[in-house]
């Protein structure tokens, strides 16, 4: 009795597993007939892992070849391009180099040369939170008079939400028509604010400068844009005639620009002949950039620096530095001790590329590691913001001007 109730268990469990068994069968059989007979998606996937050799061309016409055959949606040819050119790019893992489409190359070159209609604002990554940190407003603009704040976090344009990998794109939709509105969300601190700002033809005169105590000239400015060291000379000029006996350059907060106009104002201070940059490119091919002028600031220079100085700031601070014709007080540099070129192709888009890296006079590398001030001065931790220093609180001024007065 006991064997057959075994016998009849044992029948049960085969008939279960054969079951499944027809059941795995016939799925397969069907997955097979889908995938793998006639022209299907397997063909596809097949072609795409068979040969690793092939170039990206044929890469994209693999996926194109599949997208036209499976895609539901419309394709936009132009979106598609645009998509895998920014792709390519990204790829290559550099935060410096990016595509610039045909559409936003011309504002995108007007931003860099300091001339543009929008509302008045230097924008900056973020990379800690990978948001857009308004570095600062240009004084007397729009931003400026609406009561944008350096620090200040744009998380979203006209209603579109925003992050640092938008910098390029938000920069071009925040810029548009004289008279014309833009409409920005602002977090600062815990408060989300809403602007409504009318842009305006920007005139960018970045560099500001007055006496202060004991005939000490200052001097600052937000950026390198197209005439900056011109500008600078005639402040200095001015603050000269005004009896200075030395001179502070506030680089804080300076996230750099035009290399030659940077190379410009070391040429004022350095001596003739004096080496103020070396370039390298891949192949370490370099280039020597020496001042060619006599210098026209003979007196004791202090440069002001923070983790914000960098780029063109850095390049000016490294020559000075190196030369012995500048103090450094403040804190570490930014560390951006590479070069970019903006390149502009046949169908009118950019590419902002990566070509060169920079050493100071004395060959030291930067990138990545920034440079050191002679005088560490920290801000005091009362400071909630650095881009926006009350001078009573400001001690790395007050060191300079103590420095310069003894």
């Amino acid at each position: 009795m006991e064997e057959k109730k075994r016998y009849k268990v044992y029948k049960i469990i085969m008939l279960v597993v054969l079951v499944a068994f027809i059941t795995f069968l016939i799925t397969s059989i069907a997955f097979y007939q889908y995938f793998v007979k006639g022209d299907s998606l397997s063909k596809y996937l097949t072609l795409m892992t068979s040969d690793t050799s092939k170039d990206i061309s044929q890469t994209l016409d693999t996926y194109r070849a599949v997208i036209d055959k499976y895609y539901l949606g419309e394709v936009d040819e132009e979106s598609l391009k645009e998509g895998a050119i920014q792709g390519y790019i990204e790829g290559l893992g550099d935060p410096y180099t990016e595509y610039i489409s045909a559409e936003d190359m011309q504002d995108y070159l007007e931003d860099t040369m300091g001339n543009f209609v929008g509302i008045g604002i230097y924008m900056v990554n973020d990379t800690d939170t990978n948001q857009i940190m308004v570095l600062s407003p240009i004084k007397g603009s729009p931003a400026e008079r609406a009561g944008i704040q350096p620090g200040d976090y744009i998380i979203a344009v006209n209603g579109e939400q925003c992050t640092a990998d938008d910098l390029t794109v938000i920069s071009t939709k925040i810029k548009g028509e004289e008279g014309s509105t833009v409409k920005l969300q602002i977090l600062r601190g815990e408060e989300t604010l809403d602007f409504e700002i009318t842009r305006e033809n920007i005139i960018v005169n970045p560099v500001e400068g007055e006496v202060l105590e004991n005939k000490i000239g200052y001097i600052e400015f937000s950026s390198f844009d197209e005439n900056t060291a011109d500008e600078f000379k005639t402040k200095f000029e001015e603050l000269q005639s005004q009896g200075i006996t030395s001179l502070i350059i506030d680089l804080r907060n300076n996230g750099g620009g035009i290399v030659d106009e940077a190379l410009q104002i070391a040429g004022y201070i350095a001596d003739k002949d004096s080496v103020l940059l070396y370039e390298v490119d891949k192949d370490n091919n370099e280039t020597v950039e020496t001042n060619e002028s006599d210098p026209i600031i003979n007196m004791p220079v202090i440069l002001l620096t923070n983790e914000n100085t960098a780029s063109s700031s850095e390049i000016l601070a490294g020559a000075l530095k190196d030369l012995g014709k500048a103090t450094i007080v403040g804190t570490k540099t930014y560390g951006k001790g590479v070069i970019q070129q903006i390149l502009t192709l046949p169908d009118g888009s950019g590419l902002k590329i990566t070509t060169e890296k920079y050493l100071t006079p004395n060959r030291t590398e930067i990138n990545e590691i920034g440079i050191e001030p002679d005088e560490v001065v920290e801000l005091p931790e009362s400071v909630e913001n650095v881009l926006n220093v009350e001078r009573s609180q400001d001690t790395q001024l007050q060191k300079a001007i103590e420095m310069l007065s003894n």
